[in-house]
């Protein structure tokens, strides 16, 4: 160990004492607190095994992925350090942190199994990276100063100073805006006494806006207040606004560590106030009425819950029950949050009806179900996107059409974990078998890749081409996967007759790594490898033929590895307690390959299922009439 990794080491060290007395003393939020719970033992294995599919059901169960277990391992360290890429991916899109100079942070970098994982955690270290919540913190701290669309119902003056806000906002972040609001919800101005500090106010509001606390109070030439009557405005208006820990926080404010975990802090208890008032307001206004009449549906512009829009989402055919008339669900809702769709921003900034403001709210219909619609709109109110499998697909083409990417990839996320993304061995071989077998599978496969291409999701074309090749057999024969074939042939504009087929040749990527991880998975490799050299060890003068050997049953692993040969197992002599009996080798079931043939063992019949699929797919090229 060099003398700068040392003094690293004892750096932490002391930090982590420190740290822990921090913590002790209430002065510090411990960011990885023991969890002792079995929800987050089981996120535990699943990062140990990479087992995606339950990781993410716990993470949308609400499991805090900052937790250690008794060990002191988190998530994330548990994950980095067996090398599952795509499990640290996922912690760290869903919030992990990863933080240098700190011990937790430290001890991840230092444990990853190699540089690909490590470069990964690096970019996601905090120093670099944001909040998880920080986009939504971002816009809504962009509304005070955006000026187009204009979306502010409500203008505070301060001496020279005016400051168009937002009522929804105002009502949602501070109890006293709430009371004096629904008290005179058509107020569209007031006046700030002056004896309060305009500078103080507008601090005050920046943070109910989910803006940073200021690191300095430095007022302005000319303002007529000195910087300790600035922070004593400060603290009058917080006390009167009832936000507790705005003084806490510009305090805090030359504390990064502290100035952190308080601005985290904040911003969660920002999202959650403005999905409690979100939740009771516009889904609890939500209204169901016939399609038909939904067109004449009429909503001042003066409501108690300060919506400016209406969002429209016809029920689909398919759940409509049959003699009734459909049903549409109108959403009341706020320009200034549907901004952070790219689809309304434009809309609303452009020559459209929609753009001009009228006595009544304007009707908008988004071609989605009102299911989806509620998806979409809770991601943009609140930052979450907790959904279902069976929705993904659909939630997907929404976030697609409004241009929300951050949706779009969850969607992605979902369908690629949750839709058996980890496939191991012992998964793919439920499914295996005929076609009549993969139709029963949940997931429709030949959707996604189709949704994939529509949506441009690189993500879930490399999802679907690995879930197809670790379930190959029961898809090959099937006209719907030819036709696949086929159209991923045609996507190429000006195709060559010897381009490749990007589908194509991701399965054939994918089914040679199955067949790798099946020999791996299986410990083979080091069996023959302590055979080859067993020989040597007992008869020192037989060394060269056992080097002859061990030589030849390399190139052998190497073969079946690459799943081109069968290997030989009469060549690896099995240690006795292994060794099966006579009568068990005669009562043994017989092993047959996907043609029908019997095999040796289990590795003869995945050599040989290798050869047989390629030449199917070779098989299928040539129907098709294509080369790739």
């Amino acid at each position: 160990m060099t003398e700068g990794n040392v003094l690293r080491k004892d750096q932490l060290e002391i930090s982590l004492v420190k740290e822990k007395k921090l913590i002790k003393e209430g002065n510090l939020k411990d960011d990885n607190p023991l969890d002792l719970s079995e929800p987050f033992a089981e996120l535990c294995s699943a990062c140990r095994k990479g087992d995606l599919k339950v990781c993410q059901e716990k993470i949308t169960e609400g499991v805090n992925i900052n937790a250690r277990d008794p060990y002191d391992y988190t998530p994330l360290i548990l994950a980095s350090l067996c090398g599952h890429y795509e499990v640290v991916r996922l912690l760290l899109e869903s919030g992990a942190l990863c933080e240098r100079d700190t011990f937790q942070g430290e001890r991840c970098l230092y444990n990853a199994l190699n540089d690909r994982i490590r470069n990964l955690l690096l970019e996601y270290d905090y120093s670099k990276s944001t909040d998880p919540l920080q986009p939504l913190a971002a816009h809504v701290a962009s509304l005070l100063t955006r000026e187009q669309p204009v979306t502010s119902d409500i203008v505070v003056t301060a001496a020279d100073e005016s400051l168009h806000l937002h009522k929804f906002i105002l009502a949602a972040r501070s109890p006293y805006f709430r009371n004096k609001l629904a008290t005179a919800p058509e107020s569209t101005s007031g006046n700030l006494p002056p004896t309060i500090p305009p500078q103080a106010f507008s601090v005050a509001i920046k943070y109910l806006y989910l803006g940073e606390a200021p690191r300095d109070l430095k007022s302005g030439p000319g303002t007529g207040f000195t910087e300790s009557e600035v922070f004593q405005g400060i603290d009058r208006v917080a006390r009167h606004l009832e936000i507790d820990t705005l003084l806490d926080s510009i305090i805090d404010s030359g504390d990064r560590r502290l100035a952190r975990q308080r601005r985290t802090a904040e911003i969660a208890k920002g999202r959650d106030q403005l999905e409690t008032w979100f939740r009771a307001n516009v889904l609890g206004n939500k209204r169901v009425v016939e399609t038909s009449k939904a067109s004449s549906e009429k909503w001042d512009r003066e409501n108690p819950i300060f919506a400016d829009i209406l969002l429209q989402a016809d029920e689909l055919p398919e759940d409509a029950e049959p003699g009734r008339e459909p049903t549409s669900t109108l959403f009341p809702c706020h320009r200034a949050m549907l901004l952070r769709s790219e689809f309304f921003n434009t809309m609303f900034t452009s020559m459209f009806r929609e753009a001009y403001v009228t006595d009544h709210l304007h009707i908008v219909n988004v071609d989605c179900s009102p299911e989806v619609l509620e998806i979409v709109l809770t991601f943009l109110y609140t930052e979450r996107a907790d959904f279902p499998l069976d929705v993904a697909v659909d939630v997907l083409f929404a976030s697609d059409m409004l241009f929300i990417e951050k949706l779009k990839t969850k969607a992605a996320v979902v369908i690629s974990t949750l839709g058996s993304g980890n496939l191991s061995q012992s998964e793919a071989a439920k499914t295996r078998g005929t076609h009549e077998e993969a139709e029963e599978e949940e997931l429709d496969i030949y959707g996604i890749i189709r949704a994939a291409w529509m949506t441009r999701v690189q993500r879930l074309e490399e999802f679907a081409a690995r879930y197809l090749a670790y379930r190959l057999e029961a898809h090959i024969d099937s006209p719907e996967f030819a036709e696949l074939i086929a159209e991923s042939a045609s996507r190429i504009q000006a195709r060559q007759e010897t381009d490749s087929i990007e589908l194509l040749d991701d399965i054939r990527f994918y089914l040679n790594e199955r067949f790798r991880l099946r020999f791996d998975d299986a410990g083979l490799g080091e069996m023959m490898r302590s055979a080859a050299q067993q020989p040597q060890a007992a008869h020192p003068a037989a060394g060269a033929d056992a080097d002859a050997d061990a030589d030849g049953t390399e190139k052998e692993i190497e073969k079946v590895a690459n799943g081109v040969d069968m290997i030989d197992l009469s060549r690896v002599a099995a240690p006795p307690a292994a060794a099966a009996s006579q009568h068990d080798r005669d009562h043994a079931p017989v092993i047959r390959t996907l043609d029908g043939e019997i095999a040796g063992d289990e590795f003869d019949k995945d050599a040989a299922n290798y050869q047989i699929l390629m030449a199917k797919l070779d098989a299928i090229l040539e129907e098709l009439n294509l080369e790739a």
